[in-house]
This record gives C-alpha cells, structure tokens and sequence, in this order.
C-alpha cells in the first residue's frame, strides 16, 4: 500500500468512526494524533495548521502560506491545501470549508487559541474532544506500528545491556544518566524522551529523573528509560539494578515483585480486561505485605505517544483486543529508602501477549 493509500484508509477509518459518534467534522491540529492520521510532522503554534475532516465531504488542510513547502512530498499533497496569510482568520477559513456543522470534535491537544477561534468562527456548534473517536484507531497497532514498537524494544534492550557498566560507586546519577542518553542515539532512536536513574532513596520516587546524588556500593538503582523512533514510536522499558550485592531485604522484596510482573504479563489477552491485569500485580504485592507502596497503576499504552489509551489501571473495564500495546510495570517503592520497578512492553496477540522487551528480569548486580 501506497503512503497516499495508506493515510487514505486511516482518515477513512477515522470518518468512519466520527459518524458513529454522531460527529459531523473531526478538525486536527499539529500533535501525535494528526501524525498518525497523516504522517505529517508539524509543530503547533500561534498560527493555525489543521486537517479539516468532515464526515461527509472530501477532507481539506488549512495551514498558513509561509509552511506550505513543508508539506512538499507528504500525503497532504492528496487533499484540498487551504493556505492563509498574516491578517487572515484562519478559524473562519476553517469554518467555510466546514459548512455548518452540529457538533465538532477537536484535537486533544488543540492550543485554547485554536479552541476558542474555531468556536468563535462557529457559532452553531458543539465542540467536543476527538479523544473517545481517535483512540479506538490509534489503541489497536496495526502490523506495521508492532513492527515499529519490536525494533523500538530491540533499541532499548540494547542500552539496559549496557547500563551495568556505567553504575559505579563513586560516579553520579547524573553522569550515568548521560552515558544512557548517548546509547538511546546511538542504538538508533531519534532522542531520549525520558532517562530516569533513581539511586537509593531517589528510587522510591517513580518519576525521578536525574541528580548529582553519587552512587554507593548497596544502592538499589530503578533505570526507566526511552525515546521515539525516527518514524515517531516510542521504547520504555525499566530494569532494577544494585550496586554491589543486595541486602536480603532487598532480595525478598524484589522477588515478590518479579512474581507480580510476570503474573500480570501472563494474564494478558484477547477478552480479559485491563484493570483485570492491574488486579493480577496488585493482589501479588498486597498479599506479600507491601500494597501500600505500589502507588501507581500497572500500565499505560504506548505508540505515537509514551504515554497513551489503553490503561492498564482498576476501574477500566476496557476488553483488551489483539493489537493493543501497553507497559506492564509494577513497582515497590518505600519513602526515603529505596524502590524497584520492572517494565516490558506488551503487545496483545490472539492467543495471549508478545513482549518486545527481552532483557532478564533478575536484579542485576554491577
């Protein structure tokens, strides 16, 4: 299939689900969404780009006339390029192109600017988040997006190989954390998004990123790492490390929670629901004593975006179908002391879950 091919099913699909909804028009703005629509990369600001999609008629692309060559080449080139100069209300542009629509369903991360002069320019319509119609497309990968995610997995892996020997005594959280950023490069991916070494008491914290904290011989280390792709799909993994050798404390501790996460990865697949697989490593952790310390949920999905639909979390009684892809990665964490988290990248298959991470989940001694 053609890129223009391609695109062209998805906004159909997207068309498709937007009449179910009983929305009239999608509009689409800069972010992970209109990416994943398009193809396009674009980043939003003062002045409006968006995809105009109604639920009938042919979709159109307004954008201001000084970026229209950077949309040389891209599947845009197929539609109705609306361009727009300084001192021209792009928004009015975007409601004559629109018509007269009831309800409107925009972009979740649509700058307020935007909201409000769509709004404005439409009087007669509702606007509403295009959150509830997108993610039903987005949260089921297609056979090129798991393609993308395995090699994004096989990235990472490749860079927890390597963090070993960067956790010495005696060096910093901080000078580790640039060793791991220059892997992320170096094993392919466009960036690091995130790099977290969270060192002794600084692991009990889960979105701790980096200090100038110095480790020592003892120290349990959490290493949650990631970045996207050059084709926008996203790595996370986490591993446990400890400088030295652990404390039986430590050792026991880790162990329930390595039980946890592999019971909740071998309880995903096809017709189990999501805030079932939370329940599976919560109830591991609650019973060994330690459910107070497991403050967050078990997982969140992961594509475009690190963090996307579906949540792996109680009271989200989403059925999980093959295609879904999502972090699975409890974590133990005791205020001020220390922490531990495991994370793999699941994706639903017919039959249960592939992981596409695949280092071991031992507590790795440096």
């Amino acid at each position: 299939m053609s890129t223009t091919d391609h695109v062209a099913a998805r906004l159909e699909r997207a068309r498709a689900a937007a009449r179910q909804a009983g929305v009239d028009a999608l509009v689409v703005t800069p972010g992970p969404d209109l990416r994943y629509l398009t193809g396009v990369v674009k980043h939003s600001h003062e002045r409006l780009s968006a995809l105009l999609l109604p639920t009938d008629g042919d979709p159109a692309f307004v954008v201001p006339t000084l970026e229209r060559p950077g949309l040389d080449g891209s599947a845009i080139e197929a539609m109705d390029v609306l361009t727009w100069t300084d001192g021209v209300d792009p928004h009015a542009l975007a409601a004559s192109r629109l018509g007269a629509p009831a309800r409107v369903a925009v972009a979740a991360d649509m700058p307020a600017l935007h909201v409000l002069g769509l709004r404005d320019a439409l009087p007669g319509a509702t606007l509403e988040l295009a959150t509830p119609i997108l993610r039903q497309l987005r949260m089921r990968k297609d056979a090129e997006e798991i393609a993308s995610l395995r090699t994004a997995g096989a990235a990472i892996d490749d860079v927890h190989a390597r963090v070993p020997q960067w956790l010495v005594a005696g060096r910093t959280e901080a000078e580790v954390g640039e060793d791991i950023t220059r892997a992320i490069v170096e094993t392919g991916h466009a960036e690091a998004a995130f790099v977290i070494v969270g060192s002794g008491p600084n692991g009990a914290s889960p979105h701790h990123e980096v200090s100038d904290r110095v480790l020592a011989t003892g120290d349990v280390v959490v290493v949650d790492i990631g970045g996207p792709l050059p084709d926008g799909y996203n790595s996370d993994s986490t591993r446990t490390y400890v400088v030295g050798e652990p404390d039986a404390e430590v050792r026991d501790v880790y162990a329930v929670l390595q039980r946890a996460q592999a019971a909740a990865v071998d309880a995903v697949r096809p017709g189990v629901t999501a805030a079932s697989i939370d329940e599976t490593a919560r109830a591991i952790i609650r019973d060994a004593g330690y459910g107070e310390y497991f403050v967050h949920r078990t997982g969140h999905g992961i594509g475009l975006e690190v963090h996307e639909e579906p949540y792996i979390v109680d009271g989200n009684d989403l059925v999980l179908e093959p295609g879904m892809a999502f972090s699975v990665e409890p974590g133990i964490y005791f205020p001020g002391r220390w922490g531990a988290r495991i994370e793999d990248i699941v994706v639903v298959t017919d039959a249960g879950c592939e992981p596409v991470n695949r280092r071991p989940h031992d507590l790795q001694s440096c």
